[in-house]
């Protein structure tokens, strides 16, 4: 196992609740609940988050790889996205490039590259991430923006 998914996992397994917002879904806070555990072995972290808002998929994603941190996403729409992932001192960054043969995109969406900043707080029981979308590799616009608190 890498030093930094050891990292990563030390902060991350447990349960968590969150609140959102998406410019999307507007004037809504959008409650949820995430599960992080490690595979048997502690080789990959399982992160599967669910939200009460019928427009937000039901996700799991696998963290972990031998050559370079990796998160492979699936969710209930079909969607399948690979990001490579960073990890940071106050938290970590995943980053998904919209040319990569290994995304693919709800029927509704354009090719679009993608990056997450997710840092901790509180002696990481809180974790604020930051959702960020580009069309063009040079413009980058907020998307969603959530708060996870961790239930155990």
């Amino acid at each position: 196992m890498s030093a930094d998914l050891k990292r990563l996992g030390r902060r991350l397994v447990g349960r968590w609740s969150s609140e959102a917002i998406h410019p999307a879904i507007p004037n809504t806070v959008l409650l949820g609940s995430s599960e992080i555990e490690w595979l048997d072995g502690e080789q990959f972290l399982i992160f599967r988050s669910h939200c009460e808002h019928p427009d937000i998929p039901d996700a799991i994603s696998i963290i972990g790889g031998s050559d370079g941190l990796r998160m492979h996403y699936f969710d209930a729409r079909g969607v399948q996205r690979l990001f490579e992932v960073t990890v940071t001192d106050d938290g970590w960054i995943i980053t998904m490039d919209r040319n990569s043969s290994a995304a693919s995109f709800a029927s509704s969406d354009a090719p679009f590259s993608q990056r997450v900043t997710y840092t901790f707080e509180d002696d990481h029981q809180v974790m604020s991430a930051k959702v960020e979308l580009s069309y063009d590799e040079i413009t980058w616009q907020d998307d969603l923006a959530a708060t996870y608190t961790r239930v155990s």
